[in-house]
């Protein structure tokens, strides 16, 4: 509506003015922090302040006075105990790690040297949070936690499963946990703010800091309403000191419009629904809005060989060509009135919000499976419900892999021969002979993945595949999700396409049984709100096994007959059941 006022926000923007410019809006900038933040690097033992006023950007600020014996010293090279310790337990501090084995190292390590009496401090609800991650994981609690968690101390990075990072973001919120050892992806993401915060290195995995993920992570510094000030301590090597120089005087990296780097999913993508949307239809009319984008705004960014028309007209000849777009674009005669039509893949594609890198080979696959899908399992279904861009980031464990087939029935072992990963492959892979046959490693991947999916849908449990497989739990449970919307995105898919009805009906009870992940009779309870999978477990075993039993039951007999219901939960799980 006219009235509706939109607020953008960023700490860590450069180019304003293009932004400003593609949005149309006003900018309003100020310096002004609630909590100071003071900044500092460590090289060796000293501790300088970063200072953009003079020559090389730091001044001496203190030496560390910390006794450390021989041992400490070589298990704690970086002097993380004496910086940690100078502040908690009673104030909290974060240590940013660059990757998640050194986030459960550095914690591990932390507490092998804290004395005794950090256990003491606020223990029962140290124990109560070790209790809660222990139900969140159906009996497995992470070893490393167990060890750590007494003292106030987590890691906390994406191979945790949602549930249990929300419970150690709890934990230090509530001053339980005092230290936390993260990865990067904290800073952008949850509002966790610390006294101090620590940066272990400058690097993120393996490359060196940008500015902006510099500023993020700093920025956690120092709790408004609680600190009066903030510091955050960047720990370098002597051989990366020049490099800090340059990144602590540097200005911020500029944003660019992504259009341009996402050739697919950016401008493809955008192309094909600005036509089936009817948004812009000539070849004129796509020009026109092309100009409103952000790169339409950067154009003095793009290389001296094509300008912004020629990019979208490769980009619509390319969408002709490969069936999504009918239509012709005219040489000559530019502002030509030709009407460029959506074609029933292309419609299929965006409804589905498929990637335009796959859309073809998606459809081939379908097609293919029309011949012979074999659903003695779901295991072939699962297949062609894995995304296609987890594959690039998988590698298989051999040995795991043949272990995996040898389980399969014979009828499953042949869905593998029909994607294209014969037996003989596997079993070569798995005893390291050399391979001559041409397999492509998408498809041997892919395969791999829905053989985590497969089994996780058997088993209903993240931590045991996740034992099964050697992946971390936050992996299995981001396949798990990436595959429900992905199920879902090819049912939409397949909605559009007259030929593929037949998948409609397979892929709806897919999506559930991916969304929700428990045993199959347990689906229809799980689609009444408020009930998730121990709640549902217990009305199945207590006669509840279907919508209808449960619209049709007396809340306050619900209450008697399910322990740890409320009158108030059992009336609204009636009423949705109702639904």
């Amino acid at each position: 509506t006219e009235n509706t006022q939109i607020i953008g926000m960023s700490a860590t923007l450069n180019n304003v003015g293009d932004l400003q410019k593609f949005l149309q809006a006003e900018y309003y900038t100020n310096n002004f922090r609630p909590v100071e933040l003071k900044e500092y690097i460590k090289i060796g033992d000293t501790i300088y302040a970063v200072d953009s006023k003079t020559e090389n950007g730091f001044t001496f600020s203190r030496l560390l006075n910390f006794k450390y014996s021989g041992n400490l010293e070589k298990a704690d090279p970086d002097h993380i105990i004496a910086l940690v310790t100078e502040v908690i337990p009673k104030y909290s501090c974060l240590i940013f790690c660059p990757t998640k084995k050194n986030c459960e190292n550095v914690a591990s390590m932390v507490c092998k040297y804290l004395k005794k009496e950090f256990k003491a401090h606020r223990e029962k609800e140290k124990q109560d949070l070790i209790k809660n991650l222990k139900n969140i994981g159906n009996g497995s609690v992470c070893p490393v936690l167990m060890q750590t968690i007494p003292f106030g101390i987590a890691y906390h990075h994406s191979g945790l499963t949602n549930d249990e990072r929300k419970s150690i973001e709890e934990g230090y919120s509530t001053g339980v946990l005092c230290l936390l050892a993260c990865t990067a992806t904290l800073a952008a993401g949850v509002n966790l703010p610390a006294r101090r915060v620590i940066l272990r290195a400058p690097y993120v995995a393996n490359d060196f800091l940008k500015k902006n993920q510099y500023k993020q992570m700093i920025g956690r510094a120092g709790r408004a309403g609680i600190d009066s000030a903030g510091e955050s301590i960047l720990i370098v090597q002597e051989k990366d000191k020049h490099l800090v120089q340059d990144l602590v005087n540097s200005p911020l990296e500029n944003c660019y419009s992504n259009l341009l780097l996402e050739l697919t999913k950016g401008m493809q993508s955008l192309l094909l629904s600005l036509v089936g949307l009817k948004i812009a239809v000539t070849h004129e009319e796509v020009d026109n809005f092309m100009c409103s984008t952000l790169l339409g705004v950067q154009q003095q960014l793009l290389s001296r060989e094509k300008s912004l028309s020629e990019i979208t007209k490769d980009g619509l000849e390319n969408l002709i060509e490969k069936g999504l777009l009918k239509g012709r674009l005219s040489e000559k005669d530019h502002s030509s009135k030709c009407t460029l039509t959506i074609t029933p893949l292309g419609k299929a594609a965006y409804k589905g919000s498929i990637d335009l890198a796959y859309c073809n080979l998606l459809y081939r696959e379908l097609k293919k499976g029309l011949e012979g899908l074999i659903l003695e399992s779901n295991l072939h279904l699962l297949y062609l419900a894995t995304p296609y861009d987890m594959t690039s980031h998988c590698s298989p464990d051999w040995m795991i892999y043949l272990r995996q087939f040898n389980q399969l029935s014979a009828a499953e072992q042949k869905v593998a021969d029909i994607v294209g990963v014969p037996e003989s492959f596997i079993t070569k892979k798995a005893s390291g002979q050399a391979i001559r046959k041409n397999v492509d490693s998408a498809v041997v991947n892919r395969l791999y993945l829905s053989f985590v999916l497969y089994t996780l849908l058997k088993e209903t449990n993240i931590w045991s595949v996740s034992e099964k497989f050697n992946m971390s739990r936050g992996y299995v449970q981001n396949l798990l999700n990436s595959a429900a919307s992905f199920t879902s995105c090819v049912l939409h898919f397949c909605e559009e396409l007259e030929e593929f009805w037949v998948y409609k009906a397979l892929l709806t009870e897919l999506t559930k049984q991916l969304t929700y992940c428990v045993k199959t009779e347990l689906v229809p309870l799980m689609e009444v709100a408020g009930v998730l999978e121990a709640r549902a477990k217990q009305l199945y075993n207590a006669g509840y096994k279907t919508l209808a039993h449960l619209a049709n039951a007396n809340p306050e007999t619900l209450v008697k007959m399910i322990e740890h219901l409320s009158l108030r939960q059992a009336k609204q799980i009636v009423s949705s059941a109702k639904v």
